[in-house]
């Protein structure tokens, strides 16, 4: 990890105070079925590699780690999206914006049924 004051550094501090200053609610169970749900990566479809939680609404634009907000996303499209606007970031990467809107709807719907 890098020290003193490097950009990364005073990066990591925000998003410590960014973190702190909002209520994450996203369970593991919730996790899990997520990622069941899915099946791979939310963005681009890939089941390999490990999958991380990237939010729709990316913390920095005010959204939370909760059930209706995080996907799953492989290391690349997690980096790639960073605190990009999805519909506009599935545009400019050419990926099928209204099957992930649509896919993601349906996903949230049924697993807040579930969770609720």
């Amino acid at each position: 990890m890098p020290t003193g004051g490097s950009k990364q550094v005073r990066a990591a501090r925000k998003r410590k105070k960014r973190m702190a200053r909002v209520l994450h609610d996203l369970t593991d169970a919730q996790w899990d079925a997520l990622r069941a749900a899915w099946g791979g990566c939310a963005y681009c479809g890939t089941s390999s590699g490990a999958l991380q939680k990237d939010c729709v609404q990316a913390i920095s634009r005010g959204g939370r780690y909760t059930l209706g907000n995080v996907v799953p996303a492989c290391g690349s499209c997690n980096a790639s999206k960073c605190n990009s606007e999805v519909t506009g970031w599935l545009r400019r990467k050419k990926l099928d914006e209204r099957a992930f809107l649509v896919r993601h709807y349906e996903i949230g719907k049924d697993l807040t049924a579930r969770f609720a």
